[in-house]
């Protein structure tokens, strides 16, 4: 079966702010048989997200629950929440032939490879530092606690994407840097 997997799952991940949802979610329109991994996690929705299309939010006990029975594919607790990939959702997925595209952070990315050792990993990197705090900031409203925390967390997602991935972008331009995930994921090229 390891065959027929290769080439057939992507993970692309981002420390936050960097804009990896929303590639993803263009890729997904841009590429024929490419679908995306809907996650869970316990955290409420964001303004103008849907259950079911942007994450399936649930309970901490059934959250807890599905990663007891190990139902998750990866998983974490980011910030005070969880946030897992149903693996059955990616098996799913792959027996009607499809490109499994995941966006996750640097330690789902990590658990994804070992599970599936040929699943391609995708780095995206902020063009800058002061960019990334410019997003992380606009996310929200974080406490000046919360924001530290999430550009030290960041700092150490760059160093494992750095170390680990098969691909690292600088996502300075959104078009450049979809228009070379799609090169990546539908002709294999390198970059």
């Amino acid at each position: 079966m390891r065959k027929k997997l290769k080439k057939r799952i992507f993970v692309i991940s981002a420390p936050s702010g960097t804009g990896k949802t929303t590639i993803g979610k263009i890729l997904r329109t841009k590429i024929p048989g490419l679908e995306l991994t809907i996650s869970c996690t316990t955290r409420k929705p964001r303004p103008g997200e849907k259950n079911g299309i942007d994450y399936h939010f649930i309970s901490v006990s059934r959250f807890r629950k599905m990663a007891e029975n190990k139902k998750f594919a990866e998983w974490a607790e980011v910030y005070g929440n969880y946030y897992g990939t149903p693996e059955e959702e990616i098996r799913v997925k792959l027996h009607r032939g499809c490109k499994v595209l995941l966006t996750v952070d640097t330690q789902g990315g990590m658990n994804i490879k070992k599970l599936f050792p040929s699943a391609v990993l995708i780095g995206i990197l902020p063009p800058s530092l002061r960019e990334q705090e410019k997003r992380i900031k606009n996310r929200g409203k974080l406490t000046e606690k919360e924001f530290k925390k999430r550009m030290d967390a960041a700092r150490k997602e760059r160093q494992i994407l750095v170390n680990n991935y098969d691909f690292r972008l600088i996502n300075k331009n959104i078009e450049t840097t979809i228009r070379k995930i799609q090169n990546i994921i539908t002709k294999g090229k390198k970059y």
